[in-house]
């Protein structure tokens, strides 16, 4: 969606015609008639590997990025965690540009860099923002168990925000039949809180909402990065993966990254592994700590 005139998007069918090796080399052939000059890639796994691997013996420039498995490794190696901030994806893949010559200046602040996107395709849904008022989005979804807020700390986030301040409104973000139930029970039929992903038309409808936000609550997950691409503030909670692996929201303020300083964290690059311990005691973070953040921050 809104891509730039000289960008052309090329979808690889990895279930369909381009599954396993046969569908590789079809889509390697596909490619080719393309006559790239470079081919950057920007993945390094396997099949990204091949691709190069053929583009290489046909004649193309490729460079690769590094993704630092090896430091990520050690960051999250129990008992032995080695606590410094590892280089981010932002810059693993200028370094790959630069290596074909492109000097890319990481200096990107929204999708939206004239103004804040027009408000009006929203107004039958959601009504403008009004003097006064602070819009917070929440979003309280993540793809793995170690880097979700338990939904109970959370009802005590969302019903102090509401109590605290009368001229707060809350926006969910989340789909799904699971997640939209669980977010109508988190608003409990209170009329400052609503689910906006269930109101709004699609990804596009939720960025321009976001770009009108105060504030974004997230977990490690899309939304924090979806934020960062309009240029909203976002409080992003961790508990299994940390920051220090590269991959925290762009231009986000490090303060606002919320931790639980236990000793086995962070045990996860994408937080994917179950919890040693079995309770996931790194979420254990004070609902308090996060209302203060996103109201004083």
């Amino acid at each position: 969606a809104n891509l730039a005139e000289n960008v052309h998007f090329i979808p690889a069918e990895l279930k369909k015609q381009h599954a396993g090796m046969r569908g590789l080399l079809q889509l390697f052939k596909e490619l080719k008639t393309e006559k790239f000059d470079y081919f950057a890639d920007l993945h390094d796994v396997l099949r990204t590997k091949i691709l190069r691997f053929l583009f290489r013996l046909a004649g193309v420039k490729t460079v690769y990025i590094n993704k630092n498995r090896r430091a990520k490794r050690k960051l999250v190696k129990m008992k032995a965690h080695n606590y410094h901030q590892l280089a981010t994806s932002f810059e693993n893949y200028r370094v790959v540009f630069e290596k074909l010559g492109y000097l890319v200046k990481l200096n990107f602040s929204s999708i939206y860099p004239d103004a804040k996107p027009d408000f009006a395709p929203l107004a039958d849904r959601i009504k403008a923002k009004q003097a006064g008022e602070r819009w917070y989005g929440i979003a309280p979804f993540a793809a793995h168990e170690g880097k979700i807020y338990p939904k109970e700390k959370l009802q005590v986030v969302v019903d102090g925000l509401l109590k605290n301040d009368p001229c707060c409104l809350l926006f969910f973000f989340g789909n799904g039949e699971k997640e939209h139930e669980i977010i109508h029970h988190l608003i409990n039929n209170n009329t400052r809180a609503m689910d906006a992903s269930e109101v709004l038309h699609g990804l596009d409808e939720e960025l321009k909402l976001m770009a009108h936000l105060d504030a974004m609550l997230s977990m490690d997950s899309a939304n924090m990065h979806l934020a960062s691409l309009v240029g909203t503030r976002v409080v992003s909670i961790w508990g299994a993966t940390h920051p220090y692996a590269g991959f925290f929201g762009w231009k986000q303020n490090e303060n606002d990254a919320l931790q639980n300083e236990s000793k086995c964290r962070p045990c996860s690059i994408y937080g994917n592994k179950k919890c040693a311990f079995g309770d996931y005691h790194c979420m254990e973070i004070n609902p308090q700590i996060v209302i203060d953040r996103l109201q004083n921050g």
